[in-house]
């Protein structure tokens, strides 16, 4: 089911995540590759690169309403040995150089295991 869902959530991608996809796809950041809504565990992320175990979020208005939730599947992801990082929306929309930046920053600070 989750396989199935995170195909669902592929096809059906916020303005953010097509735009973030954009720069993240074929090894354009850094050479790094990135996956997109992948399931780990019993959660399905956003991104992944799985090499630098580096997680990155892009989250709408609907996650102000699920903190609980997303602090459970946060330290769920950070006690298997991921790093997460968030932006909103908003923040990729009107500023993908800054958001970019600062995962290329993630990515050069993340240990590989």
């Amino acid at each position: 089911m989750d396989v199935r869902r995170a195909r669902n959530l592929r096809k059906n991608s916020t303005d953010a995540e097509r735009l973030l996809w954009r720069h993240l796809r074929d090894r354009q950041l850094q050479g790094y590759k990135f996956r997109r809504q992948q399931t780990i565990g019993p959660y399905i992320v956003d991104f992944i690169c799985l090499e630098q175990r580096l997680i990155v979020e892009v989250d709408g208005g609907q996650h102000q309403q699920q903190g609980e939730y997303d602090d459970r599947r946060t330290r769920w992801l950070e006690d298997e040995g991921y790093r997460i990082i968030r932006f909103w929306n908003h923040d990729v929309l009107s500023n993908i150089d800054s958001v970019l930046t600062q995962i290329s920053a993630a990515l050069q600070n993340t240990v590989a295991c």
